[in-house]
């Protein structure tokens, strides 16, 4: 993690890093989520589903290994690494389809859902811990204008309950000019957010009816927290050795082989 990537995600709670994945790696994860969302869901490998208004596709990181391989992509392990003080897990990941039929998401972050024990962010030792955050990759471009992400940057370090007032989701909603304090990130294809689920975030609506927004829902914490989801076996079975061990819980006083490596490679 670069100084000015620790200073950003510090200052403002999320990270936008331009150009993450290579042209192969989003061609290849295009075509991944194609595949994906038009095979019908009858014909559905175990432990793969839509939602039923198709904006949520279950372990969507294990549907082909394009995707798989962004869970531990070189210019991210670092920061996994970072945020979790050496002990890595990777917990879960879907993918998001959203188009201008969907709701907006109302805006929310861990504190506020579960009480501010639930999330712990510090820095220590000139690095940051974290224990509870977020990767999104981008497949689609997204302008302004366009509706997608919101958040409100420095949130998670707030000393104050969030005023729902002033964030009320119906002051979100049609052409009017967002409220101080909130801002909408508009990513391109290939670039990825990070963000801690203690910072305030949510989302506008999907305006364009030609465009969809499409990303992995990417979320880890350190290996001694435990699981919120248990992986079905079938797909277990389709992960690679790598990505297995990194979902593994693990006591914190111990350093999974994973995590002593500089880079991960899927086998």
């Amino acid at each position: 993690m670069t100084p000015t990537q620790r200073y950003l995600f510090d200052l403002h709670g999320f990270l936008h890093i331009p150009n993450v994945l290579t042209p192969g790696q989003l061609s290849a994860g295009r075509n991944a989520i194609d595949r994906y969302m038009a095979m019908p869901d009858d014909q559905m490998p175990e432990g793969f589903a839509r939602s039923a208004d198709g904006k949520s596709y279950e372990n969507g990181f294990a549907f082909d290994k394009a995707l798989e391989s962004i869970v531990v992509h070189p210019a991210l392990w670092p920061i996994i690494r970072e945020f979790t003080h050496d002990r890595p897990a990777f917990s879960r990941g879907t993918l998001l389809v959203d188009t201008h039929k969907h709701a907006p998401l109302n805006l929310h972050c861990a504190r506020e859902d579960y009480g501010w024990q639930s999330t712990r962010y510090d820095t220590r030792e000139g690095r940051i811990f974290c224990d509870d955050f977020v990767i999104f990759p981008y497949f689609d471009d997204v302008y302004p204008g366009d509706g997608g992400l919101l958040v409100v940057p420095g949130s998670h370090k707030a000393a104050f309950p969030r005023p729902t007032e002033f964030f009320d989701a119906d002051l979100l909603k049609d052409d009017a000019p967002l409220p101080s304090g909130i801002v909408n990130v508009t990513p391109k294809a290939g670039d990825v957010i990070i963000m801690t689920e203690m910072v305030a975030h949510g989302t506008l609506q999907w305006r364009p009816k030609d465009r969809m927004r499409r990303t992995l829902v990417l979320r880890y914490r350190p290996q001694f927290k435990g699981q919120s989801y248990a992986l079905p076996d079938s797909v277990k079975e389709r992960l690679s050795p790598e990505t297995i061990e990194l979902m593994a819980s693990a006591h914190y006083t111990e350093t999974k082989a994973i995590a002593q490596l500089d880079t991960v490679t899927l086998h």
